[in-house]
C-alpha cells in the first residue's frame, strides 16, 4: 500500500532537483521592450520559480510554492498580452503600461500561490501561519514584506495569466520595499542572485532568481545560490 506513496514522494524529489537546474538567468535592467502578445508565455516562465518541501519522515508534502517576480520586464509583456486580449487602443495600452511600470519604483512585487498538506496553516497573513516569507539576496540582505495581499477569489485573469494558480492553492501578492528602513536597496546592486525564502516549523525552502552579469558587478563577493533554487 505504501509503494505508490513512496513513488510519489520520489517523483516529487526528482522534480525538485530538476526544477533547480537550468533556471534562466534574468536581467533587472529597465528600458523599452519589443514584445508581442505571444511572448507572454515565455516571459512568465522566465520570471517564475517553483519548489516543493517534502517531509520524508512523514511521507507528505509540507509545501508547494510557486511565485512570479513582477519586474519591469514581466509587466511589459503582461501589458502587451492584456492589451491584445482586451483589444485596447494604442493610447489605452500606453496608459496601462505607464501605470504598471510605475509600480516597480517603490516595491518588488511577487504573485505567490502555495499549497501544503496543512492548508489551514498556509495563510501568510495569519499570526499562526506555518510560513514566513523573506526577500533575500547573495549579499546577505533579508527583508520582511511591506504588504501581503490575500487573493481570496482569483479573477479570470489571475487564473488565466498565472496558470499554476489552481483552486487547490492559496494566492497572494507579496510586496517588499525597494529600500530598507536603513535606506539600503533590498536587492543589492552587486547581488548575483535574489530569492524568496519560506521558513517555518516544517523546514524552509527558497525560490531563486540568478541575476545577469549586467546587474551583478564583477567584484561581487556574494554567496552561492541556495541549492534548492
Amino acid at each position: 500500500m505504501k509503494t505508490p506513496l513512496l513513488l510519489s514522494v520520489a517523483l516529487g524529489l526528482a522534480l525538485v532537483l530538476v526544477s533547480g537546474c537550468g533556471a534562466p538567468i534574468v536581467s533587472l535592467q529597465e528600458g523599452p521592450r519589443e514584445y508581442v502578445a505571444t511572448d507572454y508565455d515565455v516571459v512568465i516562465k522566465r520570471w517564475t520559480r517553483s519548489q516543493d518541501l517534502l517531509l520524508f519522515g512523514e511521507l507528505e508534502r509540507a509545501l508547494t510554492v510557486t511565485a512570479t517576480f513582477e519586474t519591469w520586464d514581466f509587466r511589459w509583456a503582461y501589458t502587451i498580452r492584456y492589451a491584445r486580449d482586451y483589444r485596447l487602443t494604442i493610447p489605452q495600452r500606453q496608459e496601462l503600461l505607464a501605470e504598471s511600470l510605475a509600480k516597480t519604483r517603490d516595491t518588488h512585487e511577487f504573485f505567490v500561490a502555495l499549497y501544503g498538506s496543512k492548508q489551514k496553516f498556509n495563510d501568510l497573513n495569519k499570526s499562526d501561519s506555518a510560513w514566513i516569507v523573506r526577500l533575500i539576496d547573495s549579499t546577505g540582505n533579508e527583508n520582511a514584506p511591506s504588504e501581503i495581499e490575500a487573493i481570496s477569489k482569483p479573477s479570470i485573469l489571475q487564473r488565466r495569466y498565472y496558470p499554476y494558480n489552481t483552486v487547490w492553492r492559496k494566492a497572494f501578492r507579496v510586496r517588499f520595499p525597494r529600500k530598507s528602513v536603513q535606506g539600503r536597496a533590498t536587492i543589492a546592486p552587486n547581488a548575483n542572485w535574489l530569492g524568496l525564502r519560506f521558513a517555518g516549523p516544517w523546514g524552509n525552502t527558497e525560490l531563486v532568481w540568478k541575476i545577469a552579469a549586467e546587474q551583478a558587478t564583477p567584484n561581487s563577493s556574494g554567496s552561492a545560490p541556495p541549492t534548492t533554487g
